[in-house]
């Protein structure tokens, strides 16, 4: 994933911090953490900055915890 812009997506595929954490059940500020660590990358909105998540990583993300596949020792989503 590019760290700055949209790649060829369309931006109603991603969701703010805010619907990101929600849907993932933790807080906006877990998420930034775990944007800075590198355990979930975020992608800038082109004319603000903001951080976007792609909602399909964040099913990934989901699917992953239903079925107990931890993706590293030292991630536990």
């Amino acid at each position: 994933m590019v760290d700055k812009g949209i790649p060829e997506r369309q931006l109603s595929e991603y969701l703010t911090v805010q619907q990101a954490a929600s849907m993932l059940g933790v807080s906006s500020s877990t998420l930034r953490n775990w944007d800075r660590s590198g355990k979930l990358k975020a992608v800038r909105h082109p004319f603000n900055g903001y951080r976007l998540y792609l909602h399909t990583d964040l099913e990934k993300i989901l699917q992953d915890v239903a079925q107990g596949v931890n993706r590293d020792a030292e991630t536990s989503f």
